[in-house]
């Protein structure tokens, strides 16, 4: 009996053992025709075995690349793409270069400090003021997520001022919607902030469209007329023969 651990390591595991010795035994044929047609079916058998690679574009690219890797690069077929090469397949990416710069504010990151260096260069006041606004509000979001606390506005307009060396001045009595047109942003439900819908809160019947907290009520007590009526002449024929019962037992 052969284990697995004595066989030869598989070059591309989810192939199985049987691609790997198709491949194997297609190195060993000569016949270049016949080699070229038992590489096709090869490859038809691998599309079988994996059938996830259809979803990626132009997948047959993708599958003569493995059948060379089972191969380790030394099969003799014609190959309807770009014959792949083992210095071009395991040649290492170009490392990525990092930014060198430092950020001056950690806890509030790079796009923080992008949007204080355009405040600072701004020249129209209100789109300055603007600025000011999302910076506050970028702050104030920073602290929540550190502190878990709420921070005061005074704090905020104080810091600010710090940092920017007294060109940046916060003013807490004007609104954030005064300095930005918030009447276009999207919510989650898709609805603009401008339209009149969007601060009414409705609530419907889907049988009838009657209003929950109003007619709903009304319809079931005008659908049943006995519910809630102590001039209901039914309840009263029974009171009085239970009360008959109860003489008669005493």
């Amino acid at each position: 009996m052969q284990y697995n651990t004595s066989r030869e390591l598989m070059t591309i595991r989810e192939y199985g053992r049987g691609i790997h010795d198709m491949v194997k035994y297609l190195m060993t044929i000569e016949d270049r025709e016949k080699r070229q047609k038992n590489a096709e079916a090869i490859i038809e058998v691998m599309a079988i075995l994996s059938p996830q690679q259809k979803a990626i574009e132009d997948y047959q690219h993708k599958l003569w690349d493995h059948l060379y890797l089972i191969s380790d690069y030394k099969l003799d077929v014609d190959c309807p793409y770009p014959i792949p090469t083992q210095e071009v397949k395991e040649r290492k990416p170009d490392p990525l270069p990092y930014p060198k710069s430092k950020i001056r504010w950690n806890h509030f990151g790079k796009k923080y400090e992008t949007l204080f260096e355009k405040a600072l260069v701004e020249t129209d006041e209100e789109k300055k003021q603007g600025y000011i606004h999302v910076l506050i509000l970028f702050m104030r979001v920073a602290y929540l997520n550190w502190h878990k606390e709420n921070v005061h506005d005074d704090m905020l307009r104080d810091e600010l001022l710090t940092m920017s060396k007294g060109l940046l001045i916060y003013e807490p009595g004007t609104k954030f919607s005064e300095n930005v047109d918030v009447s276009e942003i999207p919510t989650i439900s898709g609805v603009t902030q401008a339209d009149p819908k969007y601060n009414q809160r409705r609530f419907f019947n889907n049988r009838n469209g009657n209003n929950r907290n109003g007619n709903q009520g009304q319809n079931r007590n005008n659908n049943n007329p006995n519910r809630n009526n102590n001039n209901n002449p039914n309840r009263n024929n029974k009171f009085n023969n239970f009360k008959k019962k109860n003489n008669n037992n005493s």
